[in-house]
């Protein structure tokens, strides 16, 4: 099932029947991968008296209520509303869902206590390559990743020059592979959140973030359509599936 789009003046070709899903599910169990100091998702049945509204309790349906965080429990999209004092919803500001993106690997640099993506690992894995999305797959990339709990770890996060550099390169859609774009805790100053959405200036308001993806290792780095696929949440950020196929060269 092979797809040729247009992209500015090349032709690009792709394999509908192939693709690559980087998202992580949400499952209601200790075991999801969790962040922000809350507790694990839950998925039950709504309760009315007597009744239980699960088919296994003797009901003719399945109709479950599903409490979760989007920012804490999975891969998520946001947009600026995620640092504003005016309210942006995700669902309003992302309005195409098609992008040329760049898979890149890294392996975290270290900075005092801290690991760190530097914009000199960025610039080298980008090169002169123009994109609209980013995919950021961090060293080491294993399956504990799906079920890590993040939480007063400090994670890896992204330097301020960083995000000022894929700003700089006109990249509009950031998905990276951990809880956050920022340091766990830096007193609030949400420095690559605020440099990548450009707070001080003009707002970019139809730039997003992704994070908690995960990109499994047979995922080669290099050039992809990203269908970033969302829920319709009016909120600053929600659910997301974000899925790659590979350009045929």
């Amino acid at each position: 099932m092979i797809a040729t789009i247009q992209y500015n003046s090349s032709k690009l070709q792709i394999d509908l029947s192939k693709p690559l899903d980087i998202s992580m599910p949400l499952r209601a169990s200790k075991d999801n991968v969790n962040a922000w100091y809350v507790d694990a998702p839950k998925i039950t049945p709504a309760k009315d008296e007597n009744w239980i509204a699960s088919v296994k309790d003797g009901a003719c349906i399945n109709f479950n209520n599903i409490e979760f965080n989007p920012h804490a429990h999975g891969t998520h999209t946001e947009c600026v509303g995620h640092i504003t004092e005016e309210v942006y919803s995700i669902n309003k500001n992302l309005k195409h869902f098609f992008f040329l993106s760049e898979v890149v690997t890294v392996a975290p640099e270290k900075l005092g206590e801290d690991f760190v993506i530097s914009k000199k690992q960025i610039r080298f894995a980008l090169g002169n390559k123009k994109r609209d999305a980013i995919v950021i797959r961090t060293m080491p990339n294993t399956l504990e990743k799906l079920t890590r709990q993040y939480s007063n770890t400090n994670p890896t996060y992204l330097l301020e020059e960083t995000a000022i550099y894929l700003k700089q390169k006109g990249i509009k859609h950031l998905l990276i592979d951990l809880p956050s774009v920022d340091k766990e805790k830096d007193e609030c100053q949400l420095l690559a959140h605020n440099a990548f959405w450009n707070t001080k200036g003009k707002l970019r308001l139809d730039a997003t973030i992704t994070e908690f993806i995960y990109v499994p290792n047979p995922i080669e780095d290099g050039k992809y359509i990203l269908n970033l696929q969302i829920a319709p949440f009016e909120n600053d950020a929600t659910p997301s599936k974000p899925v790659l196929y590979k350009v045929i060269e």
